[in-house]
């Protein structure tokens, strides 16, 4: 993902900003990993007492938005180009496919890192160097690694790829936004492996 300000970039390699995308097939998570498509000091998603630039147009409305849609700055991005399209956020092609899209559209977006997302549910984690995934499945992309046994909060779960680990097995996924990925439930230390209290992703 691409955001249009570097205060929601990722450092190299890592989930710390991650966004929750629903487009009109499915929902997709991903770490932002670059700035754009427009802006590059456009952190929208922050109230405007924070807001860097623009602090005058609606907290969650993109520049290049405003700009496109109502003329707002004269049209023009912040350095002076005309807008074309009003996209605040720019998906990877891998995720633009998954979530449905086949050009450019519409899509909602949470902005996890925000505490504007869904409740989490803490669990006991054990294992060393536990994968979480960008997504259900061990084959995904590695997104974060828990170094040690530790405490992880779920917001959701869902069936993925089946995981065998010291003679158990388990399909059933869990997605963690504080590190942006899925990690399997098979590392989760309770009795069941459908996690009690937290809902279907």
């Amino acid at each position: 993902m691409a955001l249009p300000s570097r205060r929601g970039l990722s450092p190299k390699g890592s989930a710390q900003y991650s966004v929750r995308v629903c487009g009109p097939a499915r929902c997709e998570t991903a770490p932002v990993w670059d700035v754009g498509p427009w802006n590059t000091h456009d952190d929208h998603w922050n109230p405007s007492s924070v807001r860097e630039t623009f602090k005058d147009l609606p907290q969650g409305k993109p520049e290049s938005q405003a700009a496109y849609q109502d003329g707002y700055n004269g049209g023009l991005d912040e350095f002076g180009r005309r807008v074309l399209n009003p996209a605040g956020i720019d998906v990877a092609d891998g995720t633009f496919h998954n979530v449905g899209l086949n050009n450019n559209g519409y899509v909602t977006v949470t902005y996890l890192w925000t505490g504007t997302g869904a409740t989490t549910t803490p669990f006991p984690a054990w294992g060393t160097d536990v994968n979480v995934r960008q997504q259900p499945a061990s084959t995904s992309t590695r997104v974060a690694q828990l170094p040690a046994p530790t405490t992880v909060c779920a917001q959701c779960q869902v069936h993925g790829r089946l995981v065998q680990a010291d003679g158990h097995s388990n399909d059933t996924w869990s997605y963690l936004p504080d590190y942006g990925g899925y990690v399997s439930n098979i590392f989760i230390d309770v009795p069941d492996s459908w996690l009690p209290g937290v809902p279907t992703c």
